[in-house]
């Protein structure tokens, strides 16, 4: 149930038996030969694909973040750690106050992730909210499939390399990139990064076979759809 495929009327009339609802966060940031908005399409679709049994409806991506070490690749956008933390707790605050109260976030984006005590904070605030905060790459699951496949497998790598993020007309390398050196990461600009990392896969392959990726996507789908269609006593 996308809320963009929907009207105010489908959502009055869906809250009159259920508050749950979902919003993806994404970002908007190099991915080497994919697309610049990776984190935004695929949180979004996980969370469309997970809901879609439910009836439970999903909000649009969020399409920008926390990306300063990426500033050197044009087409990123970042935002200000406070911008965000306020833009995620008006779109909570919005939420709650047309009636929701149990929200799923599926982030696609690791720079998101200081934005969880906002979630606290809110609930805090909010009496019967509830929040959960889901990386959906890197839950326990769906992270045991993706070793299975390659343990090699890093931001821009394989593992986000989708029909669905690929960009048509847009070969990527055959050969297995090595890991970057992620102590030197930590201590760069984003300039320093840029030419650390290259292109910007910090390691591994660069695609995988469909069928391998399809397996990985229906685990990550399964485990999201849990988290939302679980006790929330």
């Amino acid at each position: 149930m996308k809320i963009s495929e929907s009207s105010w009327l489908d959502i009055e009339a869906y809250l009159q038996k259920d508050d749950r609802c979902i919003l993806p966060l994404g970002s908007t940031e190099q991915h080497a030969h994919l697309s610049l908005s990776v984190d935004s399409i695929l949180s979004e679709k996980i969370a469309t694909d997970a809901a879609a049994p439910l009836g439970i409806p999903v909000f649009p991506a969020v399409p920008y973040g926390l990306t300063p070490y990426f500033m050197a690749f044009p087409g990123t956008v970042s935002l200000k750690l406070s911008t965000y933390a306020a833009l995620v707790r008006d779109i909570l605050d919005s939420l709650y106050d047309t009636g929701f109260r149990r929200v799923l976030i599926v982030n696609g984006h690791g720079g998101n992730s200081p934005v969880q005590p906002v979630c606290a904070e809110w609930m805090q605030t909010r009496p019967g909210a509830r929040c959960r905060f889901h990386d959906w790459w890197r839950a326990p699951r769906t992270w045991a499939a993706v070793q299975a496949v390659d343990p090699v497998a890093s931001h821009a790598s394989w593992m986000e390399n989708f029909p669905w993020t690929r960009l048509p007309g847009r070969p990527v390398p055959p050969e297995q990139k090595p890991y970057v050196d992620f102590d030197r990461l930590r201590d760069r600009n984003a300039q320093g990064v840029r030419d650390l990392i290259g292109d910007g896969n910090y390691g591994g392959h660069y695609q995988k076979p469909d069928d391998q990726m399809d397996g990985i996507w229906q685990i990550a789908v399964a485990e999201t759809r849990a988290l939302i269609e679980g006790d929330w006593a």
